[in-house]
This record gives C-alpha cells, structure tokens and sequence, in this order.
C-alpha cells in the first residue's frame, strides 16, 4: 500500500456546506471533517448514481497526480482540464513504501486513472506516447480496457477506476478481479468506484458504501447491490412487474 490516509487541506472558513457543491455531498462533508483511512490494498466505493462516490475518486485521482481526464501518473495533466476544487486540495498521509512517491516530485509517481466515459480518448493518449502497444480505436471498448489493464496497471503504484466494468463482460470482469489481487499483492493500491457485485466480492479488499450517510465500511453480502442482483437473477419478474406496461 501507499496510502494510509486522504484528507482535504482547506484554509479555515472554505468549504462549508454553504458554499456550494461539492462540499454539499455528503461523503465530501465526512472526507472533510474526518478523512477517509484506508485498511487494505484494494478498496471499492460503492454507492447509488449521484451519492458522490466518482466525485470522490476522481478527486483522489487529481490529488496523486494522475491525469484528471484519466490517463497516467508522473506528467503534466494531458488534458487542458485543471484539478477540481476538491482534487486540488486533496492531501495524503502515506505508507512508509509510499512516501517517496507521495511527496517526491510529479515524475516519481506511478499509476492511472481509468474513467469510463473518457476511457477510450485517453487511452488513444497513451498509444501516441508509445505507453500502450495497440490503438485501441481499432479495439472494442472492452478490449481496449483489458489492453490498458495489462500494458499499464503493472508497476506500484496508485490506480484508480471509475466504473471499470461498463466495458466488460463477466470474464473480462473476473480477469480483472485477478489483476486487482495481483497487484494489491505486489503492493500497488488500488481505488475502484463500482456497481459491480463481481469486482466488489475480491476477498480482503475493504469495501466502502456512499451515500446519504456518508461513507461506512460494509461486507460484501450487506450490500443493498448485492442483494438486488440476487433476488432479480432469482425471479426477474418480481422487478419487471413494476417497471414494464401491463400486457
């Protein structure tokens, strides 16, 4: 691991409920007042769309180093976006492995950040700066997303996903829940916002559920997604009754 601890450094007075969003959602309320501590080398953001959770790992993404449009670590954001509010002020309390990294300078730093809406265009990014072996235009979305796993999540160090499994079929899922413990084992970390009951069942990864409550550390079989997928793969029409039109 690399990192024990993600805290937001504000100055006093900035970043009150009051000023706005994000500082309104309430898992950014809690990483402000608390922090956010991390227990293993895997950990899943898990929460209902709009709770926040990429919001948050995008926000830890920026504050590492890595491309905020998603892409690597250890250069200058290849995209023209700046660093989010949040992401700028994320601040870290890093292992001992990872201190070095986290406050060396920028090129010391090695990870990705992998988003699934901006996905393909970064990874284009990378094959013209030679990191990745193909084009991954010239790839399904899935096979681009399984290059980009094999070619650039092989070093130490941070990666952060968003949604990884929007591309994915379930082997291509199971093939990364491989690479996850792989690479949690060879002390890399590992931060992945997810509905995905698969990804999330990886044993001793720590999974943390957003929402209204803010953020709480759950099991894999307390999860409200969990449970749903169960009782729909069970009796589909138990759910289908109530959103298809009668006949």
């Amino acid at each position: 691991m690399l990192i024990e601890r993600a805290y937001v450094d504000l100055p006093h007075g900035e970043g009150a409920a009051g000023d706005g969003w994000p500082w309104t959602v309430p898992c950014v309320r809690q990483l402000v007042e608390e922090g956010l501590t991390f227990r293993a080398p895997v950990t899943f953001l898990v929460g209902e769309n709009g709770s926040g959770k990429s919001t948050l790992a995008e926000a830890l993404a920026e504050g590492f180093g890595l491309d905020s449009y998603g892409g690597s670590a250890g250069y200058k954001y290849a995209s023209s976006r700046e660093a989010s509010v949040l992401g700028g002020r994320m601040r870290f309390d890093p292992t001992r492995e990872g201190r070095r990294m986290v406050r060396g300078p920028r090129t010391r730093r090695q990870g990705f950040f992998l988003r699934a809406e901006t996905a393909l265009e970064a990874l284009s990014g990378e094959r013209r700066t030679n990191r990745l072996s193909r084009d991954p235009e010239g790839m399904s979305h899935g096979e681009g997303f399984l290059l980009a796993f094999r070619e650039r999540f092989a070093q130490r160090g941070l990666y952060v996903m968003d949604e990884p499994e929007a591309a994915l079929s379930f082997s291509s899922c199971l093939e990364l829940v491989g690479l996850m413990d792989e690479l949690g084992s060879g002390g890399a970390q590992i931060i992945c916002a997810t509905h995905s009951p698969l990804l999330t069942a990886l044993p001793g990864a720590e999974i943390v559920e957003v929402g209204e409550h803010g953020m709480r550390t759950v099991e894999w079989a307390e999860l409200g997604l969990v449970d749903h997928w169960r009782r729909y793969l069970n009796d589909p029409r138990a759910y289908l009754r109530h959103v298809l039109a009668p006949g």
